[in-house]
């Protein structure tokens, strides 16, 4: 199954490349939201998270002016 996640753009090897951002969404969905565990996600959740992290640095920089001090990858 990882190796059909990876062919489509998800998995554990994708997982790896996701920014400290994207990290901090996926820890909030496991512990905060009992989502599961995020290791091993499907491309359509990393792209929900993805959108998720994007929108937080949107509202972080209309708030503070500046952008989020985490690269974004």
């Amino acid at each position: 199954m990882d190796s059909l996640h990876g062919l489509v753009g998800g998995g554990r090897q994708s997982e790896k490349n996701e920014d400290a951002l994207d990290k901090a969404v996926d820890y909030v969905q496991e512990k905060f939201l009992s989502q599961g565990p995020q290791n091993n996600e499907s491309a359509i959740e990393q792209a929900k998270d993805e959108a998720i992290s994007d929108f937080i640095r949107k509202q972080y920089k209309g708030v503070t002016g500046k952008d989020i001090p985490i690269a974004d990858k």
